[in-house]
């Protein structure tokens, strides 16, 4: 198979159904998507059983067992995929919202109007629920999408596209929409990152290694996440009860997810009365703790933490722990260490909480809440193709809105400018 020429066609059927999907009305879209959740749900067994082809192989592969359970599919893993699909289908549609619309001096209306990216290349690892997850929010948004799985899900990610084209195909539109790369060469991967002229932007979700090597080779925009290191300052003013759990939740809800927090900053009135009673919290669950050397003269058997404890999202039960000095001092460690991703203050002073929103640059900003919340569900967008820590086109949790971009619409009775 000759790599450029077999990406070359995906890349040409993915913008002819794009034109397709841009102009497709809501209730098209959504009976595309219940008609893929009935595929997927009629063919349970034979997903199931392609799924066991990929995970038997990364059983002889060696894979860890962490990656063995994010690669199969379950009844329950597809019971979810299902209910994704429903949940999608039951949101409100970006496309086509006019905001704005005001009359001008000269008698026109000028508003702007959402509209679909076109072609989104998306490119993840190992869970192949991923797959249903990014074809249900580029249809829904009106885009079409060529999706690149991990070569480890394989066969789950060619089951899942053979129900997700019969479900388009069911519902009137081009099962050329939603495109899954059938090959593991990875020479497909750099042939999408840079076909300009077919795809409109990149989305990779996946480790640091794999989306610091689309961001440096990638000729389309990317949005993306590097790191997630995120920050929960304890203030003066805090609410100690408040500070505890948000302390403990930040960090132990789950350890392997970019929202959990990797840097406790503890204003230095509070340390001696909160670290040690929190410190062993986090010894009953296992967290290894790493601190200043003020905090390890108050947690006994801390490991004094060095400058790159401060630059690491370690993904595991491991916290860094800094004692500083006042409000400044904590903001300054985050804009200089964070990764522009999610930070929190813990505070009952009104005007520092509004301080913290405004100076702290990263994609989410909380006052008196765990991290754990950087979620595109719990903010309400119904789900979300990752958190994009950059500042253009995108911020924070991408939803539907975030697939789509904004063009400006003039209404006139034949005007003419003067």
């Amino acid at each position: 198979m000759n790599i450029t020429d077999y990406m070359q066609s995906l890349g040409r059927e993915a913008r002819k159904a794009g034109r397709v999907l841009s102009r497709t009305e809501t209730g098209i879209k959504n009976a595309a998507l219940l008609a893929i959740a009935e595929e997927l749900e009629n063919n349970r067994e034979y997903l199931i059983q392609q799924n066991g082809k990929d995970v038997q192989a990364g059983i002889d592969n060696g894979l860890d067992a962490a990656l063995l359970d994010r690669l199969e599919l379950k009844d329950k893993g597809i019971a979810g995929m299902v209910e994704g699909l429903q949940q999608v289908a039951a949101l409100p549609d970006p496309v086509g919202e006019i905001n704005d619309m005001t009359y001008r001096p000269s008698g026109i209306q000028v508003g702007q109007m959402r509209v679909p990216l076109g072609v989104i290349g998306i490119i993840y690892e190992s869970r192949p629920n991923v797959t249903v997850d990014a074809a249900a929010l580029c249809l829904k948004s009106g885009n079409a999408c060529i999706l690149r799985g991990g070569s480890e899900a394989i066969h789950s990610n060619k089951a899942i596209a053979e129900c997700i084209g019969k479900g388009l195909e069911r519902a009137g539109l081009p099962a050329t929409a939603v495109q899954v790369i059938e090959t593991t060469d990875r020479a497909a991967v750099g042939e999408l990152i840079t076909m300009s002229d077919f795809v409109d932007v990149i989305v990779p979700r996946g480790g640091k290694g794999l989306i610091e090597r689309i961001s440096k080779e990638a000729t389309i925009p990317v949005i993306k996440h590097l790191d997630g290191i995120c920050h929960v300052y304890i203030d003066s003013e805090a609410d100690l009860d408040k500070a505890v759990s948000i302390a403990i939740n930040a960090k132990t809800h789950r350890y392997g997810v970019c929202n959990a927090m990797e840097t406790l900053l503890v204003h230095e009135s509070l340390a001696s009365q909160i670290l040690p009673g929190l410190s062993a919290k986090y010894r009953e669950k296992g967290v290894e703790l790493r601190g200043c050397l003020k905090t390890c003269s108050l947690i006994p058997n801390c490991q004094r933490a060095v400058e790159e404890d401060w630059q690491t999202e370690y993904l595991a039960p491991i916290l860094s722990i800094k004692v500083v000095a006042g409000f400044d001092e904590a903001v300054e460690h985050i804009n200089r260490y964070g990764s522009a991703h999610t930070d929190a203050i813990v505070t009952e002073n009104y005007t520092l909480a509004r301080r913290f929103l405004r100076e702290v640059d990263s994609s989410s900003v909380m006052v008196n809440a765990s991290t754990r919340f950087a979620d595109g569900f719990e903010y309400g967008l119904g789900a979300e193709i990752g958190i994009s820590t950059d500042k253009l086109h995108a911020r924070g949790p991408v939803g539907l809105s975030g697939l789509t971009s904004l063009k400006y619409i003039v209404l006139g009775d034949g005007h003419v400018r003067q």
